[in-house]
């Protein structure tokens, strides 16, 4: 059989509640459900460290957060960016022969005005061109950019420093270049596959930067919200930022955070037709996902980067009709997972150093043997404030942050905090039981509880495993 065609598409800040299938949040979906019912569709699928940067470098490289350095986001004042000598999913890839490609949010450079004020490229804040070269990570044709929030006004780079404005909706555009990268290959496909991965911002903030159209999907809808949602004004980021609140202004983001999911959707819909049309449906793995979730006011909270389902539960479905026969599972899969079963897949070699697991003889009908299989969680202190406060009290922030254990049923946490001085905090969530996760157990030792104490064990392995030195004790 011919190696298979590789489309993957990720969203920014999509969580797996979001989607109709899920039957949580009221969002209209009907291409991506009806997708999920042709696909093996992974119900428990987590974002290891929920944050762009660190789950765009574990997705590459099937490492975790501190073996790949990008522990927080690339950003203005922190030497932070995935290292060029990394052998990632796309240099495996290339070397297998595959035309590879990425379009689409990179955000895993140093930003440019890290060393220069005014760069040729016109980059800022946090933004990069990436010039060809080993940082590219093995992908060829290249329509990207680092980090830039405007979706009405995107930018792009390609080979050189000219910067590419836009005024079109950045997913719409995106997939307009998507769709170009498969009329490209498609006919030589059989001889020398493709490797594409797009990259959609939305539906990250400004969530207000929605066509109207998928707006008015929702205008005057009565709006449920979560069970475990506070509308406070002002409402909290994890880390530690405030950000205005309040019933309306909250009810406002759900809905335009619901539109631009229904225009995804559409987009979406675009892609899977024309790889039908292009004869390119039988034997091409396409996955759908994002790189972590949106709080949106659950625990009264907005953003991400804790250890609750709303920020760390990412969807995640993958077709191939020739070889992948549709089911649903609620085993755990974690980010690091996916570039070893992506590989495996395609029965090309995975590197030594990956740390995530080849669960690619799941996706081909042996489930048993990962039944009782956990994954591992973790965030750190990341604002440049934070780490500050840490340095001048003399101890590294890499060690603080929370670390958490998950299977199929609770969830474990040890938080540390994110400045220093905070209490140490051991909590046990059944999420069978507690699904918004209003109730937890918390404990002072994990020896309380013998479900915290198994995985508390599992944690200390995971911990060895990424040489991460967070302290488990008080």
């Amino acid at each position: 059989m011919n190696k298979p065609n590789l489309l993957y598409v990720f969203a920014d800040q999509w969580r797996r509640q979001a989607i109709g299938r899920a039957k949580a949040d009221p969002v209209i979906t009907p291409v991506m459900d009806h997708f999920a019912e042709e696909s093996a569709e992974f119900k428990q699928a987590v974002s290891c460290t929920p944050l762009c940067s660190p789950h765009r470098a574990a997705l590459l490289t099937g490492k975790y957060a501190l073996s790949t350095g990008v522990y927080t986001n690339c950003k203005l004042g922190l030497d932070v960016m995935l290292s060029p000598t990394e052998k990632g999913i796309g240099v495996v890839l290339k070397e297998a022969g595959y035309n590879t490609g990425y379009i689409g949010k990179w955000h895993l450079d140093l930003p440019e005005q890290q060393a220069a004020d005014n760069p040729p490229s016109g980059a800022r804040h946090w933004d990069a061109y990436t010039p060809p070269g080993p940082k590219r990570q093995g992908f060829d044709q290249w329509y990207s950019y680092g980090a830039f929030d405007q979706h009405f006004a995107p930018h792009y780079w390609q080979d050189s420093e000219q910067m590419i404005e836009i005024e079109q909706w950045s997913p719409e555009h995106e997939t307009d270049k998507a769709l170009a990268f498969l009329d490209q290959h498609s006919s030589r496909a059989a001889e020398q596959p493709f490797a594409l991965f797009l990259s959609w911002n939305p539906p990250h903030s400004p969530f207000d930067q929605v066509p109207e159209k998928y707006k008015q999907l929702y205008a005057g809808l009565e709006l449920e919200m979560r069970a475990n949602v506070t509308a406070s004004d002002p409402l909290l980021i994890h880390t530690g930022e405030q950000v205005a609140g309040g019933k309306e202004r909250l009810e406002e983001h759900t809905r335009n955070y619901f539109a631009a999911i229904s225009g995804l959707d559409e987009q979406f819909g675009r892609l899977l037709h024309h790889l039908q049309a292009l004869g390119l449906h039988d034997n091409t793995i396409v996955v759908l996902t994002s790189d972590h979730g949106e709080l949106l006011g659950s625990h009264g909270m907005m953003a991400k980067h804790s250890w609750h389902e709303e920020s760390v539960g990412v969807p995640f479905m993958l077709r191939w009709p020739q070889k992948v026969k549709p089911l649903v599972t609620d085993l755990p899969l974690n980010t690091v997972d996916i570039m070893p079963t992506l590989l495996g897949l395609c029965e090309l070699p995975i590197p030594e150093a990956v740390q995530g697991e080849n669960l690619s003889d799941l996706l081909v009908g042996d489930a048993e043997r990962h039944d009782d299989r956990t994954v591992y969680l973790s965030a750190f202190p990341g604002r440049l404030e934070a780490i500050e406060a840490f340095r001048a009290a003399g101890l590294d922030n890499r060690r603080f942050g929370w670390r958490a254990v998950r299977n199929k049923r609770y969830a474990y946490v040890v938080n540390r905090g994110y400045f220093p001085g905070e209490p140490v905090q051991k909590l046990l969530y059944d999420l069978e039981k507690d699904p918004y996760q209003l109730s937890p157990l918390l404990l002072k030792e994990a020896c309380e509880h013998p479900v915290a104490l198994q995985l508390e064990n599992e944690l200390a392995k995971y911990l060895k495993q990424s040489e991460d030195t967070f302290d488990l004790t008080d």
